[in-house]
């Protein structure tokens, strides 16, 4: 049987996506599925873009930060929730679900 060695880093990044994930589906939390299409995702939304690419279309982690705290300060016709700003989720709940976008 082989054992695979997971640096305690790497898991913790594992597990903030994993709950970042948790997040983005849950219609009563984050409910990033009522807006936008994920991978994995049940019964998506057509209102938003597809999630999908994102580490390679925002390299800088806290530009993705700063869309799902508040799209309104970049975009003020922006039908996206000011998340952080209305205090929807926490800056660790943000961070997490960051965390999971940089991974689609």
């Amino acid at each position: 049987m082989l054992s695979v060695i997971v640096p305690p880093m790497a898991a913790h990044a594992q597990s903030k996506a994993a709950e970042g994930e948790k997040l983005a589906f849950d219609r009563a939390k984050g409910n990033c599925l009522s807006c936008h299409n994920i991978k994995g995702g049940d019964l998506p939304g057509t209102i938003g873009p597809t999630l999908k690419d994102l580490k390679s279309k925002y390299p800088d982690r806290n530009e993705l930060v700063a869309i799902v705290t508040d799209e309104t300060v970049r975009n003020p016709e922006t039908a996206m929730p000011p998340f952080g700003r209305n205090r929807i989720l926490t800056k660790q709940e943000i961070d997490a679900i960051v965390d999971f976008l940089q991974t689609l």
